[in-house]
């Protein structure tokens, strides 16, 4: 059985299908049709929810795309939807500056709208231009025009977050952990199909071997594409979302150490203390309803071509703690990935951290070209990381790519090419030619494989460029009129 809050209703729920979304089992089972369905692809933010959880003493509200969110994740959570912010017939402050401000035309996308908003709000008191852009990037709208919708969201700002959510804040977060208090784990069940929720490495292990076939859920934004988009109904789920060890983050004395089921969203305030280039990278992998829920332990396990996580991860010569059983080892991310979508995770196995050594000495760009800046696929992903000495050669050099091979993977004759030049224009040249060896991309719908290897070799130009100005604007577009 699960158990969570629908705003003050406590729902539990024990015989369900445990690929039913959010968004399904708001529409059809509770009859709430003001979080819509646009794309069920977790792109156009019309199903947009809040989640409310506890977090550090207080409730942590977060956005995501109910119709990518399976209900079973929601156990100790509060949900809330666009039909929970009226109180007593008067519209919820952010529902009344899209009124003031005419931010909505045909209405379709409102809700989603609305709901981004209100996670803002709950979130940030004075949200300048950016945050609202960052908060608003994964909600289309088709007909309003985003300038009015942007301004009720700026006109928000300083009124303090006040509302029937805050008074009944205390009540909410004791209710949420005693839920989790009286049942840390938890499961669903429907004919031989199955939804788990364990609490400890130690439990998730053990429902590993006992269903080696299950598929697990970290954040769920890729692997319920094929529920929604291909009708697949998986015998067995089971999520990691409620796993102590794996909701780790911390920093120890030459490492920073990042638990599989970490979402972007959580990870990205340490990655900025310590790597901003890898920070200023996730705010560009999907809308923030993504990031809320997407985990870099799920990226690095998806092991796609063009995950844009580990091109980093190479280059910072990052180490993947896998476990299977009462089995743990440390694998090399250089060594993680051995084919298509094949990687070196045991049977049964998962990723319980990451760990990423802690390198100050050391310069790392990272750049990601698509056709979009935000919320958009990889054409390649690039990251070097690279360690230059006081007459400015370059002494060591990891360069991590996504997009240019069946798997991502460093530019080992490139990084020779590069040890002991100068990183000057001049001193890159051999390295721009030895990537044709490391690397023979393809053709496909997003670019052609020639581009793609120009596309590299002009990278490592833009990473000189950028050393030798340091002061100077970053050399992409991040302004539009």
């Amino acid at each position: 059985m699960i158990r969570f809050l629908l705003n003050d209703e406590l729902v539990s729920l024990e015989d369900c299908s445990p690929e039913l979304t959010v968004l399904e089992f708001l529409r059809t089972n509770k009859g709430r049709t003001g979080t819509k369905e646009g794309c069920a692809s977790g792109d156009c933010g019309a199903c947009t929810v809040v989640v409310a959880e506890p977090a550090g003493g207080q409730l942590r509200y977060t956005s995501l795309n109910s119709c990518i969110t399976f209900v079973g994740t929601l156990h100790g959570k509060q949900l809330l939807t666009v039909e929970h912010l009226e109180q007593s017939g008067a519209l919820h402050p952010v529902q009344q500056a899209m009124v003031d401000l005419h931010g909505s035309q045909c209405g379709y996308c409102t809700p989603g709208f609305i709901m981004s908003m209100f996670a803002l709000y709950k979130s940030c008191d004075t949200p300048s231009r950016s945050d609202v852009e960052r908060a608003l990037a994964g909600n289309l709208c088709r007909c309003t025009g985003y300038r009015p919708i942007i301004d009720a969201a700026l006109s928000l700002a300083g009124r303090g977050a006040k509302d029937q959510f805050s008074d009944a804040e205390t009540r909410v977060r004791e209710q949420l952990t005693q839920i989790l208090k009286d049942a840390p784990s938890a499961s669903l069940t429907q004919d031989d199909h199955r939804f788990y929720i364990p609490s400890t490495s130690d439990e998730l292990a053990s429902l590993l071997q006992a269903y080696p076939r299950a598929k697990l859920v970290a954040g769920g934004t890729d692997l319920a594409l094929s529920v929604t988009q291909q009708l697949q109904q998986p015998e067995v789920l089971i999520y990691t979302g409620r796993v102590a060890e794996m909701a780790e983050i911390r920093k120890s004395e030459d490492a920073l150490l990042i638990g599989g089921g970490v979402s972007y969203s959580v990870a990205e305030p340490l990655l900025h203390k310590h790597f901003p280039a890898f920070a200023d990278l996730l705010e560009r992998l999907g809308s923030l309803q993504i990031r809320n829920q997407g985990t870099i332990g799920g990226n690095i396990a998806n092991a796609s071509p063009i995950g844009d996580t580990p091109p980093v991860l190479l280059a910072l010569n990052a180490k993947i703690h896998a476990r299977s059983g009462n089995h743990c080892e440390a694998i090399p991310v250089d060594q993680f990935f051995t084919g298509y979508r094949e990687t070196a995770l045991p049977e049964q196995g998962f990723i319980e951290q990451i760990e990423i050594p802690l390198q100050p000495e050391r310069e790392l760009y990272v750049f990601k070209i698509s056709k979009r800046l935000d919320d958009d696929i990889s054409a390649v992903c690039a990251a070097f990381s690279l360690s230059i000495d006081d007459c400015g050669a370059v002494t060591d050099a990891r360069l991590g790519f996504g997009g240019m091979a069946a798997t991502p993977a460093r530019a080992i004759n490139a990084e020779q090419a590069l040890i002991g030049k100068p990183f000057t224009e001049e001193g890159i040249k051999a390295a721009q030619t030895a990537l044709a060896s490391d690397f023979s991309p393809i053709d496909d719908v997003r670019a052609s494989g020639e581009y793609r290897l120009m596309v590299a070799q002009n990278l490592l130009l833009r990473a000189v460029l950028e050393q030798n100005n340091p002061t100077q604007e970053p050399l992409e577009v991040v302004q539009y009129a």
